[in-house]
């Protein structure tokens, strides 16, 4: 009787088979590892981090035709609250009180400015960060937008809930709270 042992090239095939898998293995973590470095390590709840000042949720509901939002002792620019919603056509008009809520609870970020004040280098921060303003842009959230408004002095900056106050463009924490809340909109 005489025993037979392994096929020859056997052990080859299995130590393949570990390697492959071994492979496999060491593919999938780095697929994780990339995934995990791409996170975003700023994602929170609604109305938590972030710079700016947060301010009260007065809601969001949408208003029907003919319908008007309550009069409430909310923000004055409001950063959330109920509204039309009203698109933005473009930059550097001023906005109804709905146009602004509707901006920025799509993901939108508008700096404020006095009425009358030069908006360029306001204009070039925006163009820096987003791009040139654009009606689609805007409707998927993806705009800063720059706008007059009465009884602002100096900038105010609104995302959703949040409001940055600014000297100048050239702020830092201006492009910070802009950056940071770009597409954030509500949550």
């Amino acid at each position: 009787m005489s025993e037979r042992g392994p096929a020859p090239g056997g052990a080859r095939r299995a130590a393949g088979v570990v390697v492959a898998g071994l492979i496999a293995l060491a593919a999938v973590v780095t697929l994780v590892a990339f995934l995990v470095a791409r996170d975003d390590p700023d994602l929170v709840p609604t109305g938590q981090a972030g710079p700016g000042q947060l301010l009260p949720d007065r809601g969001a509901r949408h208003l029907g035709a003919g319908e008007r939002a309550p009069a409430s002792a909310g923000a004055n620019p409001p950063t959330s609250g109920p509204h039309a919603p009203v698109a933005i056509s473009r930059t550097g008009a001023s906005l109804s009180d709905d146009q602004l809520l509707h901006a920025i609870e799509l993901g939108n970020v508008v700096i404020l400015h006095a009425p009358g004040q030069d908006q360029s280098a306001l204009l070039a921060l925006a163009a820096q960060v987003a791009g040139p303003f654009d009606p689609a842009l805007a409707a998927s959230g993806q705009a800063v937008v720059v706008a007059p408004r009465p009884g602002v002095s100096g900038l105010v900056a609104v995302g959703w809930r949040h409001r940055q106050i600014a000297a100048s463009a050239a702020d830092p924490a201006l492009r910070r709270f802009v950056e940071f809340h770009l597409g954030r909109g509500r949550r």
